[in-house]
């Protein structure tokens, strides 16, 4: 083997930050000889994650052939990857990848990666990889190489998420993977957790599924870690337990390996409508996985990434990724000083249903402040508290939370029918129905019981907030605070300022968003904000088209070539028809005609009916002539591409008109906002770009968004 075929790849990228290969040897005891331990260290501080470029593979490569030439003089009995604190790696360098403009180039790439972790594997001596914290994509399958894997118990991060970033894993995860923990396993880690949210898994997770053969507590990680690989060198029970524990783990045969591909495929289907190619590719190289030999599969894998790596959905997902989430979504556009935030020791949220209890779970779990919900009656309130409970001792049940943790996280939180416990709060948000007249109600109570410096937050999904606050002694003190359902998962916060917020108060809303680990947008205080308003034109058009006539099927599918995770009528039916319509009447009484409101759909509520669509016998869903028979529809359909048109176009029109009333500071905080508050696919690159590319913006506005 020779790096030289790979040098031109290294003036690529002149400014890439070298992640470098640090070699230490390490005596281990017994008659266990010498480790050689490489660390993977950037040199940067502990905030700034370890990545992989052209550079860091050839350095990396060549260490471990320097390592290999070792091991054949009898010098060292093993070879160990570890990383700097927290990271191992954190895959490779987005920046890198997208300016990769050839395939022969990103072939390349994909190889270098291959004769790299191909000698981790096969050095003469046994090799390990200590993962001590994240471990992503490139990252995991460094490990993956490795013949024996450590875990940290408080390592996070831990994944192979390409299909979410338009990839395929190219570096050997998808042969290697499914052998180390069976194909249904694999399909869990490389296509449900990616196209769940970008979900990974932490150590103790890793360690169950057997990506790791053993798990240690952070505190002595390195220590451990070095004694057990002391142990396995040896030779005797622990290498035996190892080889046990993992036929244990994949046992599988062809059925189980098909089966796990088909099921990989439903769902794909269900999420993106196979609208995105790179999920389709990482299936295709897990079916051939099969049969292939470890040298088929990777050139597979090279040809799959480095025709992937070319595609507009790799690059519009590199946008939607890099630029909006990791970089604007960090950096909220128009956020004031964080060093004009109030501190926060105490929160209070009125209500204890289903929402206000997701509430105080999250600002108990994250920030770690006593919590305390209020409701009119004892009964309401001990439902609440109880929901908290329950949902920490699942966590407990799962351990992602120690018992130490659960205990802590459920003395924090507590319940009164008096707002009176509000007193020496700092901050309150209500989550009551969603009517205004008792969302003032609501304040001005509160308002009596608080100190003027506490901040009343408002979860609203439409409302006005400055209506809500504009009969208070104090209105500056009122921020929106709008979560999205569920809370723990959905990342989004619409942080909405009323014309008379303060910056104080403003400040201390996105520095809580940031402890409650949530990407906060600033909005403009507007009906439905951002995404209840696009979400909102959207639906109007689907309902319209049905009613008008087009039949159930084509105006509930017509939107499926966007991807979406869900179509408009099944997401209808989760929000709740009721909720839906009331949305729309708020949408339809602050904008007009623009918003349909359908009758329809209010004689489906009235008829006491969930949803349009019911699910049949054999799995499969329709619409029940019966609920048919209650609905006045029109004689007019639409085919599917003339819905996706108009609504494309609708959407467009709203996007434009939100923009000319200051709702948000640019096209990229509407795209922001779509992805982490709707699941807008990533590999449309957030919708301003999606209308810019298929011609609406140009159709309704006259220009598009972005410039080209």
């Amino acid at each position: 083997m020779s790096f030289e075929r790979y040098d031109e790849l290294a003036g690529l990228v002149p400014a890439e930050i070298v992640t470098h290969s640090y070699v230490q040897d390490i005596t281990l005891p017994g008659e266990a000889g010498v480790l050689a331990l490489i660390t993977l260290d950037n040199d940067l501080d502990s905030s700034r994650p370890t990545t992989l470029g052209p550079k860091t593979l050839l350095e990396f490569g060549r260490t471990l052939e320097g390592l290999r030439d070792r091991a054949a003089r009898g010098e060292i009995s093993g070879v160990a990857v570890t990383g700097k604190p927290y990271f191992l790696v954190a895959g490779a360098d987005l920046s890198t990848v997208k300016s990769v403009r050839s395939e022969h180039l990103g072939r390349l790439m994909a190889e270098l990666g291959h004769e790299a972790y191909d000698l981790l594997a096969d050095l003469g001596v046994p090799s390990f990889a200590f993962i001590n914290g994240v471990a992503l994509g490139g990252g995991l399958e460094i490990a993956l190489a490795a013949n024996y894997r450590t875990v940290s118990s408080g390592a996070n991060g831990i994944g192979l998420p390409e299909a979410f970033i338009g990839l395929v894993p190219g570096w050997g995860g998808v042969y290697r993977l499914p052998r180390l923990i069976g194909p249904a396993n694999a399909v869990k880690v490389m296509i449900e957790n990616p196209l769940s949210n970008n979900r990974s898994l932490d150590g103790t997770a890793a360690y169950e599924l057997g990506i790791a053969d053993a798990l240690f507590e952070p505190a002595d990680y390195l220590e451990q870690s070095l004694l057990w690989a002391a142990q396995v060198l040896a030779g005797g029970e622990a290498a035996d337990a190892v080889e046990q524990r993992r036929a244990e783990r994949a046992r599988y045969d062809d059925a189980h390996w098909k089966a796990a591909v088909a099921a990989g495929r439903a769902f794909v289907e269900a999420k993106t409508s196979n609208a995105a190619p790179a999920p389709s590719r990482v299936l295709d190289l897990l079916e051939g996985g099969l049969t292939y030999s470890r040298q088929e599969s990777a050139a597979a894998e090279c040809e799959a990434l480095a025709e992937l790596m070319q595609t507009p959905e790799f690059h519009a997902t590199v946008y939607a990724f890099l630029d909006l989430v990791q970089k604007r979504g960090k950096r909220p556009a128009g956020a004031p000083d964080r060093k004009l935030a109030r501190p926060v020791s105490k929160v209070g949220v009125v209500g204890a249903g289903l929402m206000a209890s997701q509430l105080a779970l999250l600002f108990a779990r994250q920030l770690k402040v006593p919590v305390v919900l209020t409701d009119i009656d004892q009964a309401r309130v001990d439902k609440g508290v109880a929901y908290v409970h329950a949902e920490v001792d699942k966590m407990l049940a799962k351990r992602r939370l120690s018992s130490d943790a659960a205990n802590r996280t459920k003395a924090l939180v507590s319940g009164s029918v008096s707002k009176d416990v509000f007193a020496d709060a700092d901050f309150v948000i209500e989550a009551v129905f969603e009517e205004l007249a008792v969302k003032k109600q609501v304040f001005a109570e509160v308002e009596a019981v608080v100190s003027p410096e506490c901040i009343l937050a408002t979860n609203t999904s439409s409302l006005s907030v400055a209506e809500m606050a504009a009969d208070l002694v104090h209105p500056e003190r009122v921020v929106g605070f709008h979560f999205f359902n569920p809370v723990a998962a959905m990342p989004l916060l619409e942080v909405v300022r009323a014309p008379k917020t303060d910056d104080a108060v403003l400040a201390t809303a996105f520095v809580l968003a940031k402890g409650l680990k949530k990407n906060a947008v600033l909005v403009q205080d507007a009906p439905a904000f951002v995404v209840n308003r696009i979400l909102g034109r959207m639906f109007g058009e689907i309902t319209a088209v049905f009613d008008e006539g087009t039949d159930p099927e084509t105006a509930d599918n017509a939107l499926r070539p966007m991807g979406l995770p869900m179509t408009p009528f099944r997401l209808l039916a989760l929000v709740g028809l009721p909720v839906g319509q009331h949305v729309q009447e708020s949408l339809h009484a602050a904008f007009g005609d623009r918003f349909h409101v359908s009758a329809n759909q209010q004689k489906l509520i009235d008829a006491g009916i969930k949803g349009l669509w019911e699910k049949q016998d054999d799995g499969s869903y329709a619409v029940p002539e019966s609920t048919l028979a209650l609905l006045d529809r029109g004689s007019s359909p639409s085919s599917a591409e003339e819905v996706l048109r108009r609504t494309q176009d609708a959407l467009a029109d709203e996007i434009g008109r939100m923009l000319a009333e200051g709702v948000v500071a640019a096209p990229e905080d509407i795209d922001l906002c779509m992805i982490m508050g709707a699941g807008w696919p990533m590999h449309l690159g957030g919708i301003t770009p999606y209308l810019d590319r298929v011609g609406a913006s140009e159709r309704v506005n006259g220009k598009t968004f972005h410039q080209a």
